[in-house]
């Protein structure tokens, strides 16, 4: 059986759940981690029995033995240098959304990877949500007829909203609704975005990063879909689940209704009251199984890796992404639509507002 080193770096909620992955896999020879918190980095290690440990990721780099490396770091702003560096060491590459904080930070990456023949992808795990899954099935076979348009709308608990919006001055778009466009987008493939037009609304998280509540984009593709994508984070923290989702797909022979709100797993305690188990957008460890994507999400780039294949998601298609979500901040701060891809004008608009907000504090 082949098997290979690899590493995780950054070893908080998400990389937790893929070093507990990557640690009972049989195609991994021996795991490595690496966290700047001395006691999160021993609580992996015991919990995964890594062969290695480190506060220091350049120790990762400088490890010949490691191939495959899965980046899970925050705040965002870390992405971008530590794939830097891992790609220029000729590792394969899981980098967390997003690709980066700019689009010359994204094509770097893109190009160092293909100068080096290695793998890169970007963890959009929405992709392995069987529901998902169901609908790229139900639109490829034509069971839909010609697909008009696309409805998602995302909520999160204000809990773990603020625990994202604290850390990152990002929107909602791009921290939450980026899920979405990167599998609306694949689903309705070979179609691309050619315009955006996006509005938000402000509430309780204004004061905690200065962002919007909720974003709602329209999103324009060159062959007429139409596709709308809601997003907010600011549900109440009494809201029984971490995540919920609801999906509508309209075609010309059918419909595609999916709930994913996780409302079929009900528990009810006398101290918690009412919860919705298993509702987390990457999913979790259930005794010996695992419930969600992320899990099925880190294997499958392992094997990517492997057996030579090409990983799920192409990095190009996240820069795809994020230059729409990008669009759509920019949308809803001059309150007009905004072409795709980005010209120069928009990108002049987009460091502007970027600038005032710096200035702003």
């Amino acid at each position: 059986m082949r098997q290979t080193d690899v590493a995780v770096i950054g070893t908080g909620w998400c990389g937790g759940i893929r070093a507990e992955t990557l640690a009972r896999s049989a195609l991994v020879d021996r795991l490595h981690i690496c966290d700047i918190r001395p006691e999160r980095l021993e609580e992996v290690r015991r919990l995964t029995g890594a062969a290695s440990a480190t506060l220091d990721y350049r120790d990762i780099v400088a490890n010949d033995a490691i191939r495959v490396v899965y980046i899970s770091t925050t705040p965002e702003g870390t992405h971008y240098p530590i794939a830097r560096d891992c790609l220029k060491a000729g590792k394969h590459v899981l980098l967390e959304k997003p690709i980066a904080l700019e689009l010359w930070e994204a094509n770097e990456l893109i190009e160092l990877s293909q100068r080096q023949g290695v793998k890169f992808t970007i963890g959009y795990s929405q992709r392995f949500n069987p529901k998902i899954a169901y609908a790229k099935k139900a639109i490829a076979d034509g069971t839909l007829g010609r697909v008009v348009n696309v409805m998602v709308s995302r909520h999160l608990s204000r809990n773990l909203g603020k625990k994202i919006a604290s850390r990152v001055k990002l929107s909602p778009a791009a921290m939450e609704s980026t899920h979405d466009l990167d599998f609306v987008f694949w689903l309705l493939e070979p179609a691309k975005p050619v315009r955006v037009y996006s509005q938000g609304a402000y509430g309780y998280m204004q004061a905690v990063n200065g962002s919007y509540d909720c974003m709602w984009s329209t999103v324009t593709m060159d062959n007429g879909m139409l596709v709308v994508v809601g997003g907010g984070w600011n549900l109440p923290p009494a809201y029984p689940n971490y995540c919920g989702t609801w999906i509508e797909i309209t075609g010309t022979e059918g419909a595609l209704i999916l709930d994913d709100t996780q409302r079929d797993n009900w528990l009810s305690t006398v101290s918690e009251g009412t919860r919705f188990p298993m509702s987390t957008m990457p999913g979790e460890q259930v005794d010996h199984v695992f419930a969600g994507q992320m899990g099925p999400e880190t294997l499958h780039f392992l094997e990517s890796v492997l057996l030579d294949r090409a990983p799920m998601v192409a990095p190009e298609h996240a820069r795809m992404v994020m230059q729409c979500y990008m669009a759509a901040d920019l949308s809803a701060a001059v309150n007009e639509p905004v072409d795709l891809p980005l010209s120069n004008q928009s990108l002049a608009r987009i460091d502007d507002l970027k600038s005032a907000a710096l200035a702003a504090g």
